[in-house]
C-alpha cells in the first residue's frame, strides 16, 4: 500500500429511513393507521461511512442523492457526524428511502432505492482516489462498485466488500476484493466460506451476530472472536458499525487481528442503543471496551 495513501473512502447507499408504528401488517388494500416515528438517515453505505468516521478514521463517501430535502438531510447527518466531502446529487430520481414498518419491535422494510440507482461506474472510480481503504457494499449499481474496488486495487489501496445484500454478482467481485465481509446468511447464500475461497476470495471475514466473528484465511485454519457481552437494544445497525470501524481500523496501520477486535467492539457498541448509527460511538468507547475484554 502507497504511503501517500490516506484514509477511508465508503461507496454505497444513502437513504432516508421513515419509521411507522403499527400493531399489525396491513392486508392487501386495506388503510392502516399508525404512529409516525421518525425520519432517520440510513443505508449500508451511509451507516458505514459514519461509523468508519466516529471510530477515528478521516472518512469520505461516493454516494448519489436527490437533489431534494431528503438529501440535504442525509448530506448533513454525514456531516455533523464527520463524514468529509459532498455527496454526489442528481435530479433525475429522488434520493433513496426506506419504508419501515415497525410492528411491537419486528420491522418489514420497504426500500426504493431511488439516486442510488444512478451512481455511475466512472463516477465511483473517481472518489475513490486517494484512499488507502476503500469499502463497499451492493446496494448501488454492481458496475460502481466493480469500477470502484478495481481503481482502488489499481491505486495500492485496501479494498474490502461487504457483499450485502447478498447477490451472485459479488462472485465477480472477488478479485479485487483483499476482504470479503458477509453475514451467515449471505456466506450461505454465496455458497459457503469453501466456495468464496475458490472464487478468489482470500480473506473472509463471516460475522455470527451474538456468536461472535470468524476470519478464514484461504489454506488456515479459522480464528475466532468472540462476540463483546452487551445489553443489545437495537442490532440494526451492528453489522454495518463492524464494517466501518474495521476500515477506520485498517486504515490507521492496526493488524487485521486487533481491527477485527476493534470492529467487534464498534458494533456492540451501536446495537446497546437504538438506531443504526449513535455518537456514543467513539476511538475512546471503542478502547474502553476492547480494554475490558
Amino acid at each position: 500500500m502507497s504511503d501517500s495513501l490516506t484514509g477511508v473512502v465508503v461507496v454505497g447507499s444513502a437513504n432516508l429511513d421513515i419509521v411507522v408504528g403499527i400493531p399489525r401488517l396491513p392486508t392487501l388494500g386495506e388503510t392502516l393507521l399508525g404512529e409516525a416515528l421518525g425520519r432517520f438517515p440510513g443505508g449500508k453505505g451511509l451507516n458505514q461511512a459514519v461509523a468508519s468516521a466516529r471510530s477515528g478514521a478521516p472518512t469520505r463517501m461516493c454516494a448519489m442523492v436527490g437533489d431534494d430535502e431528503a438529501g440535504d438531510l442525509l448530506q448533513a447527518s454525514a456531516r455533523d457526524a464527520g463524514v468529509i466531502g459532498e455527496f454526489r446529487r442528481t435530479d433525475a430520481a429522488p434520493t433513496g428511502v426506506a419504508h419501515i414498518l415497525s410492528v411491537h419491535g419486528d420491522n418489514s422494510i420497504l426500500v426504493a432505492a431511488g439516486a442510488n440507482g444512478a451512481l455511475a461506474a466512472a463516477d465511483a472510480a473517481a472518489d475513490v482516489a486517494g484512499a488507502s481503504v476503500v469499502l463497499a457494499q451492493l446496494e448501488v449499481p454492481v458496475e460502481a462498485v466493480a469500477a470502484a474496488l478495481a481503481a482502488a486495487r489499481a491505486a495500492g489501496a485496501l479494498t474490502i466488500l461487504n457483499a450485502a445484500p447478498a447477490a451472485e454478482a459479488a462472485l465477480a467481485l472477488l478479485g479485487d476484493a483483499d476482504i470479503l465481509v458477509v453475514n451467515e446468511t449471505e456466506a450461505d447464500e454465496l455458497g459457503g466460506v469453501a466456495r468464496l475461497h475458490a472464487d478468489g476470495a482470500a480473506i473472509v471475514i463471516r460475522t455470527l451476530g451474538a456468536d461472535g466473528v470468524e476470519l478464514h484465511r484461504a489454506g488456515e485454519e479459522p480464528w475466532y472472536v468472540p462476540a463483546f457481552p452487551v445489553d443489545a437494544v437495537d442490532t440494526t445497525g451492528a453489522g454495518d458499525a463492524f464494517c466501518g470501524a474495521l476500515a477506520a481500523a485498517l486504515a490507521g496501520g492496526i493488524r487485521l487481528a486487533d481491527a477485527l477486535l476493534r470492529a467487534a467492539a464498534a458494533g456492540a457498541i451501536v446495537a446497546s442503543h437504538r438506531g443504526a448509527t449513535t455518537d456514543a460511538l467513539t476511538p475512546d468507547t471503542i478502547d474502553a471496551l476492547v480494554r475490558g475484554r
